[in-house]
């Protein structure tokens, strides 16, 4: 199984996804989004969200270390930026102050701003791309990042499909518990890109 998956890279690329893009914490945010819709409309937005999602971070994934080289910017810099963006969200899950943003008619709300900047967000984006540079491009790894994407999509999913259960199931104090959970658990992911990030510049330097 090892020639053909890399499992560590495999855990900690979904475990990091997982965190950051919060699956149980999508289901308020998409109830209130999808108030005013039935169920089979629930259901074809949840997989338009995922399925924006995806092509968003598989694009950044391919092309963005591509356009790292076009603009010179070095791992160490993105290591560090991401870690300071993370801590940002993972600040506002700890705190509860992460917006959540009202429903609107005019737009497809499974687009935008569910599938992007929701879920696909900068932070998704940068974990995704940071999974590519630090793996050296062999086929198990490759195939340890799109399986783990592909989890976490699959997870985003099946909570958005079933997020009316799972709200009756955790309740309002198990939704907030589990964010932050993911908060703490992203704050310490947070700190040790920037870690990482200091000790390659100084041994850069």
């Amino acid at each position: 199984m090892s020639a053909i998956i890399d499992g560590t890279l495999f855990a900690t690329t979904f475990l990091t996804l997982f965190v950051i893009m919060d699956p149980p914490g999508t289901v308020p945010v998409f109830l209130a989004l999808t108030s005013t819709m039935t169920a089979k409309q629930r259901a074809k937005a949840a997989l338009q969200a995922v399925s924006v999602a995806f092509g968003v971070i598989v694009a950044f994934m391919l092309f963005g270390q591509h356009l790292m080289s076009f603009l010179n910017i070095s791992v160490p810099a993105l290591q560090a930026s991401g870690g300071l963006l993370l801590l940002l969200v993972a600040l506002d899950l700890l705190t509860g102050k992460a917006e959540e943003p009202s429903p609107s008619g005019k737009v497809n709300v499974a687009l935008v701003p569910l599938g992007t900047p929701l879920l696909a967000g900068p932070g998704a984006i940068v974990a995704a791309m940071l999974a590519v540079q630090r793996s050296e491009g062999s086929l198990p790894e490759w195939v340890a990042i799109v399986a783990a994407i592909v989890g976490v999509h699959l997870c985003l999913f099946l909570a958005m499909r079933f997020a009316g259960i799972i709200h009756r199931v955790l309740g309002e104090g198990g939704t907030i518990l589990v964010t932050r959970i993911a908060g703490l658990l992203l704050a310490a992911i947070a700190v040790q890109l920037i870690a990482d990030a200091v000790r390659a510049f100084i041994l850069a330097g």
